[in-house]
């Protein structure tokens, strides 16, 4: 017997096993999808905290209609539709859509070491589906249009199976796929991406100049243009000498040589933790730091003083001082 043939067996035994209550054999079955599963929640809602609550929701729903399951579709593509009407239950229990970028207060990063429970050579072919700057442009569409353009777009299906599921007709599907096209385009610029090896040369360059508070040396690592958000605050700095006046006089107090940074990565992109030093020389986490590097330099550097989100990460919550 193949591996292919195996590999179906031992699905149809597990499906067989969960369908007559065995919980385990459940969990089992569901344990190869729910990377994907968690990631498509996290395009949906853009936080990867009610992400995980989406795929909670999910998972206890097709425990409960599993039985109704009968493989005329793969279970992966079963599991997406029911995902997807729990992350359009959960943004309507927003109080409203943001208009721009600043307005997104529910923006998280997405830790690198999740995706690499993926396919490593999809995420790499496809990684601006992952980038903060696409996350943060799906969050401005409204809830329907947004679970088509990552239905057809992402995750390619059918016109037809998008309709079905968000009870539309197909017209109505293609031509909210076109509209949600053209606002992506409107608010998601496509720099290119600079070569690895310059994004990591890149970072080391910013830490180092962070460390020793090098404000000209930090200021020419940024494009003219750049951008500094802090979701959840409505903050948006913009240009390089703003930006640079901001690390001058704001992050403890202008003093950036205390800060201990700890190199990580998010979206895709290069990420930093940032540790902030408390009465007795501990550094505790205090946020993380994603940057949008570009051959011109950092386009946008997005900060999430959140501290929860270190758990995400694998980060510990105190680091010894530099």
């Amino acid at each position: 017997m193949s591996t292919i043939e195996d590999t179906d067996a031992e699905q149809a035994r597990l499906l067989a096993a969960a369908q007559g209550g065995d919980r385990a054999a459940f969990d089992a079955l569901l344990a190869p999808h729910r990377r994907a599963v968690h990631l498509h929640c996290y395009r949906m809602l853009g936080s990867i905290d009610q992400a995980e609550d989406a795929v909670q929701e999910a998972l206890l729903r097709a425990w409960r209609g599993l039985g109704g399951y009968e493989g005329r579709a793969p279970l992966h593509h079963w599991l997406h539709k029911i995902a997807t009407m729990a992350c359009l239950r959960a943004v309507e229990r927003r109080e409203r859509l943001p208009a721009v970028h600043a307005e997104i207060a529910h923006l998280q990063p997405y830790p690198d070491a999740l995706l690499d429970e993926l396919d490593p050579a999809l995420v790499v072919e496809r990684r601006e589906e992952v980038a903060l700057a696409f996350i943060a442009a799906l969050q401005l569409l409204p809830p329907t249009q947004r679970a088509v353009v990552i239905l057809r777009e992402v995750l390619s299906w059918s016109a037809a199976e998008v309709a079905a599921l968000l009870d539309l007709s197909v017209p109505a599907v293609n031509s909210s796929l076109q509209r949600g096209r053209a606002a992506l385009r409107a608010h998601t610029a496509r720099p290119q991406r600079p070569l690895v090896y310059y994004e990591q040369e890149l970072l080391q360059r910013f830490v180092q100049s962070w460390q020793r508070r090098d404000l000209d040396a930090l200021a020419a690592l940024l494009r003219e243009d750049v951008i500094l958000r802090m979701p959840p605050e409505q903050v948006e700095i913009i240009g390089r000498t703003a930006v640079t006046q901001f690390f001058a006089t704001r992050p403890a107090g202008g003093r950036l040589d205390l800060i201990k940074l700890v190199e990580t990565a998010a979206n895709g992109q290069p990420a930093l933790a940032a540790y902030l030093p408390d009465s007795t020389n501990t550094c505790r986490g205090y946020g993380i730091m994603v940057l949008s590097p570009t051959p011109q330099g950092v386009a946008e550097i997005i900060g999430f003083p959140d501290p929860e989100l270190f758990r995400w990460f694998d980060l510990r919550q105190e680091a010894g001082a530099g």
